[in-house]
């Protein structure tokens, strides 16, 4: 069996990765949302345009002030 992370022969104690480095690398990617997945709730698209509509017009107003 490989590590998932580097490729490398996994280590009994670390199964199934190879070291604690590549187990801390995978958890964090759990804990930072890398492994998660989309949502197809309607309300929850609805928050991500609103959310991606405030930063893009938020956006806008501080893009005037640099010139």
């Amino acid at each position: 069996m490989s590590c998932p992370i580097c490729g490398e022969e996994t280590a009994r104690s670390y199964r199934p990765f190879c070291s604690r480095r590549c187990a801390d690398l995978d958890l964090a990617k759990w804990l930072n949302g890398a492994y998660a997945a989309p949502s197809r709730d309607p309300e929850d698209i609805e928050k991500a345009l609103e959310e991606t509509e405030r930063s893009r017009s938020s956006g806008e107003k501080h893009s005037q002030f640099r010139h």
